[in-house]
């Protein structure tokens, strides 16, 4: 089993930053690919971005240039590095790990291991 911790989520004001991170744990194996996914209230989970096993990374549109997806592999933890947060960026954030390491998906259904979520807000 794999276990996935996030931890890093607060309440920030709009233009600040925040550093989520994400710990795993258990029979991860030695290639895997990580994602970040999120959920507002109201909407459904969304992608954020992805970073595969040979550290390609892929974002959606609405998070380029702000948020940098990095992975250290020797402690078996990702990061999601968030600036010039804006109040739409409010959501449970969700790490995910898919045991195919060169997919780097941006579809839920191909991740098959979660974390629980860490809420971060940004006020206005």
């Amino acid at each position: 089993q794999v276990q996935l911790v996030e931890s890093g989520g607060g309440l920030v004001q709009a233009g600040g930053s925040l550093r989520l991170s994400c710990a795993a744990s258990g029979r991860t194996g030695s290639m895997y690919a990580m994602g970040w996914f999120r959920q507002a209230p109201g909407k459904e989970r969304e992608f954020v971005a992805s970073i595969r096993s040979s550290g390609v990374t892929e974002y959606a549109d609405s998070v380029k240039g702000r948020l940098t997806i990095s992975r250290d592999n020797a402690k078996n933890t990702v990061y999601l590095q968030m600036i010039s947060l804006k109040p739409e960026d409010t959501a449970v954030y969700y790490c995910a790990l898919d045991v195919i390491g060169w997919r780097g998906s941006a579809s839920s259904a191909d991740y098959s291991y979660w974390g629980q979520g860490t809420q971060v807000t940004v006020s206005s």
